[in-house]
């Protein structure tokens, strides 16, 4: 991958020595565990990270990183580093990598700032597989995924991250600790993937789909905006809302995830008796 292209993709290395060991020390990684690298870039994290985990799977796309990376993990024979892309990855295989069952995999990146939500959004797909992650994004999007109702940042990744994971905002890290330096802060989140759903969901599917539909036109109310989502009539939008006991003329920001649920069943019932 040529250097143009890896500033398509938005990678900002990070060379703050300081900040990488409190990334890693948040990770709070043991012999037991799997830790899996996202983008290992230029090595910033992957020393600490082999030194600490039981096994470092180290995931990078550019084949002239790997080479340079290659030498500096030769005494570290539990570690590895895989030409791959995170967003094709097979994430679901990784319990069977680890050298202890009875550890955790634990995912730990810096995440392109332009590809970040797709990368994101597979992990959180993946999350049976998974234990916990420490990433790194852009600022304002890892602010999102962390956002609370009632917020302009809370949108449909805050409801469908959170509905997996418990969310901490770690750090701010500023530009600067970046080169090149990025146009924007970055962040470091802490998600721990919970044993189910942090609210009861029917079907996660039609979940997804109430909450991509109430967030894609936010400025209109609710009704309307699943009107338009789920293409059905405003009225019918209003009965599933009404059968949920949720005012119809609410925006979708001011939604609490448990109210998400009982939309989405309302609008299951609407389905099985074939009203649109």
């Amino acid at each position: 991958m040529t250097t143009g292209h890896r500033r398509a993709l938005g990678q900002h290395f990070l060379r703050d020595a300081g900040i990488a060991r409190a990334i890693v020390e948040s990770a709070r990684l043991t012999r037991a565990d799997l830790c899996v690298e996202v983008g290992a870039g230029q090595g910033a994290l992957t020393e600490l990270l082999a030194a600490q985990a039981g096994r470092l799977l180290a995931l990078e796309i550019d084949e002239a990183l790997i080479a340079a990376l290659r030498p500096r993990l030769a005494g570290f024979p539990q570690a590895e580093i895989r030409h791959a892309d995170a967003r094709r990855f097979d994430w679901g295989a990784l319990p069977s990598l680890r050298s202890d069952a009875a550890g955790r995999v634990v995912v730990v990146g810096n995440l392109p700032f332009s590809v970040s939500k797709p990368i994101l959004e597979r992990l959180v797909a993946a999350r049976t597989a998974i234990s916990e992650m420490v990433l790194t994004l852009q600022k304002e999007v890892a602010e999102r995924v962390a956002a609370r109702p009632g917020g302009k940042r809370y949108g449909a990744l805050s409801v469908l991250t959170q509905l997996y994971c418990e969310v901490r905002l770690v750090m701010t890290i500023p530009a600067g600790a970046f080169r090149p330096p990025p146009q924007v802060d970055a962040a470091v989140l802490h998600l721990r993937v919970l044993a189910g759903p942090s609210v009861p969901v029917a079907d996660a599917e039609s979940f997804r789909r109430v909450v991509k539909a109430g967030f894609a036109q936010r400025r209109k109310t609710l009704a309307n905006g699943l009107a338009a989502g789920l293409r059905c009539s405003v009225e019918a939008a209003r009965r599933g809302l009404a059968a949920a006991g949720i005012d119809p003329a609410r925006r979708a920001e001011t939604l609490t995830l448990e109210e998400f649920a009982r939309a989405a069943a309302g609008f299951e019932l609407l389905r099985a008796g074939g009203v649109e």
